[in-house]
């Protein structure tokens, strides 16, 4: 609820799941419902499949070894509850703001500002080290190239992407995620034959590197607990789906099955992937690996198969990844933003629509962390990024609790006025959510053992409490 004596501003409408799609409003009236079911399947991929997976997940195996396998098969029942329940409150509201708009309607509007804020923040700070990511892929080709030059050229393809129609991002991102996907599944089909199969000078590997060096618990079975905290960050971003809702040209049947859809991909690609590099690689030499493109285990797999400039075919792919997570994080910080103008919650040129139904004053200011992340690394400031990505690590887990906490609202009106909504219904959602609750503040307690998360946690609460204080300062000047 708003606070004691607030004029909160109004609850964003939340139409009732019978609405269906709308007609796309009039140019510059308002957003634009252009976005097919495939494009908002493949938008989540492309902001949740990013580099850590192409690049390998060194740091979650020296945590846990073999047994990092189970992590991330809790860590895919975990986000798979979050997404199937998200998608269920965004077929119902599938309005502009999405999990904002309805913790603002169901919680209070401090719900509201607090959840997109964090979410928006810890977006840019992604949308800034993926564009940086980007320029080193480029210079890895072209050492000469100015990094500035290279930050430049990849946020200007990024930005223009975004800017130009909600369609011809929807339409980019189809085809950046296609890439990766077809990627995946080369590496998954590679990586299976040496398994299984082998080669003709190459015995099949088979699955004795999961026990042989110190067993599948080298370290114990508190390593699988303590690999959450890097494991789960590896899923973040299918928020993005829920976010196109209100861009969606068929938002009940696209939320429905796009949230299903994305859970088990993510799951089949994490799982049988890391699986698979473990199978052909001691994890060791994999958790020694120094996180260069000749560590990837993409470039080790396709080396062994004989793939020719296996590194080369890896930068490339590596580069699609970074450019299309920034390119969806773009999108999705943006609109967030957009909605929060709308609310009032933010500086109302926010709230502009230019003449195509883009809001191209937010994705302006959404690209602050392309600008951030390039002073940073052009100054080398290695310290205050850290502190920035431990806001932004810490920030996904208050906004994933926040998703859920208005999920248990959410349902428990709905259960009490069932003739004002129509559509899919998860069965036990309440159940699941406190299930969800106990899983994400769990991997929030690995703070009390692995520094970085400890880090993560002090600093991202001090972000969270600025932002409550901040929230209570514009209630209070309201009342005034």
């Amino acid at each position: 609820m708003a606070a004691p004596g607030e004029s909160a501003p109004p609850a964003p409408a939340a139409p009732a799941a019978t609405d269906g799609a709308r007609p796309s409003p009039a140019a510059g009236e308002g957003l634009v419902r252009s976005l097919t079911h495939r494009q908002t399947t493949m938008i989540g991929l492309g902001s949740a499949l990013g580099t850590g997976l192409f690049l390998g997940s060194g740091s979650a195996m020296s945590v846990a070894g073999p047994a990092v396998i189970v992590s991330y098969a809790i860590g895919a029942v975990l986000v798979a509850i979050i997404a199937v329940l998200l998608g269920e409150m965004s077929a119902a509201h599938p309005v502009q703001g999405s999990f904002g708009a309805v913790a603002h309607r169901y919680l209070g509007s401090w719900a509201g500002f607090l959840s997109r804020w964090l979410y928006w923040f810890s977006a840019v700070v992604v949308i800034g080290t993926e564009v940086v990511a980007s320029a080193l892929y480029i210079r890895w080709w072209w050492p000469d190239v100015p990094m500035s030059l290279a930050i430049l050229a990849v946020a200007a393809i990024v930005l223009a992407v975004n800017v130009i129609s909600v369609k011809s991002f929807g339409t980019t991102e189809f085809w950046l995620s296609t890439v990766k996907v077809v990627a995946l599944c080369a590496f998954i089909l590679c990586a299976a034959l040496l398994v299984f199969f082998g080669l003709p000078d190459t015995e099949a590997t088979g699955f004795a590197h999961l026990t042989d060096d110190g067993g599948f618990l080298p370290h114990g079975a508190g390593s699988i607990w303590l690999a959450m905290s890097v494991v789960m960050f590896a899923y973040a971003g299918f928020e993005v789906v829920a976010i196109a809702s209100a861009e969606a040209a068929d938002p009940q049947r696209t939320i429905r099955t796009a949230m299903r859809q994305l859970a088990w991909r993510l799951s089949f690609f994490y799982l049988l992937s890391i699986t698979l590099v473990l199978a052909l690689i001691p994890w060791r030499r994999m958790a020694d690996g120094d996180g260069s493109i000749e560590a990837s285990p993409f470039v080790r797999v396709f080396t062994e198969v004989g793939v020719p400039a296996a590194a080369t075919l890896t930068n490339m792919v590596v580069l699609i990844a970074a450019m299309s997570a920034a390119n969806a994080h773009l999108y999705g910080a943006s609109r967030l933003l957009h909605s929060l103008g709308d609310d009032g919650l933010a500086p109302a040129p926010m709230a502009r629509l230019n003449k195509r139904g883009v809001p191209a004053v937010a994705i302006g200011a959404s690209t602050l962390g392309i600008a951030a992340a390039a002073l940073l690394a052009f100054y080398d400031v290695s310290g205050l990024f850290g502190i920035m990505m431990s806001i932004a690590i810490f920030a996904v887990l208050l906004v994933w609790l926040l998703i859920l906490a208005s999920y248990v609202a959410f349902r428990r009106h709905r259960d009490a006025h069932p003739e004002e909504f129509t559509g899919f219904s998860i069965r036990g959602g309440d159940k699941l959510a406190y299930v969800a609750a106990v899983g994400v503040l769990a991997v929030a307690a690995t703070a009390v053992k692995v520094p970085d998360m400890r880090q993560a946690a002090l600093i991202g609460l001090a972000f969270a409490l600025a932002l409550f204080v901040c929230y209570a300062l514009m209630a209070r000047r309201r009342r005034s």
